[in-house]
């Protein structure tokens, strides 16, 4: 039997699945009603301003709604205003899952482990009680992954690593 390839970065499991969608509030219902997944958190708009998408600071809003199923997350966005990873991947490919993310107890050991591995952030932003950076690996598998690093504990998230 082959010997397994050690990984060039290691992650915790998958404690997001985040989803791009045109329109939240129909989504949230879809999913409430269709696949009872819910009760979502009501949609609230998030401002993003001063993200770094491409290399590029940004003005740009997004609306987010989640809900926890068991001990993942399940993110929906939609894209408000201004350039960001989600308006390009509704362009291309329209609703549909985005990323999945790992939170991580030390944001910047593991950005080190991605940089190490060839793979810099295409979208990243340090907030008041979080920071994220996407890494673009959707070229197998069809999904970025992303980091989460959240400076306090928010209710509702699976918040430590």
């Amino acid at each position: 039997m082959a010997e397994q390839p050690k990984p060039s970065v290691k992650l915790p499991k998958v404690s997001q699945l985040g989803y791009v969608v045109a329109d939240i509030d129909r989504a949230c219902k879809y999913y409430e009603s269709t696949l009872g997944i819910g009760p979502f958190c009501p949609p609230f708009e998030v401002d993003m301003s001063g993200a770094v998408f491409k290399g590029e600071p940004v003005q740009t809003k997004i609306k987010v709604a989640f809900v926890q199923s068991g001990a993942v997350q399940i993110e929906l966005i939609q894209p408000v205003e201004g350039r960001n990873p989600y308006t390009d991947y509704l362009a291309k490919h329209g609703d549909g899952i985005h990323h999945l993310a790992f939170t991580v107890a030390d944001m910047d050991a593991a950005k080190a482990e991605f940089a190490a591995a060839g793979l810099q952030p295409v979208f990243y932003h340090d907030m008041v009680v979080m920071q994220f950076a996407y890494y673009d690996t959707s070229e197998v598998g069809g999904v970025m992954t992303e980091l989460l690093y959240y400076k306090m504990d928010i209710p509702g998230t699976s918040s430590k690593a």
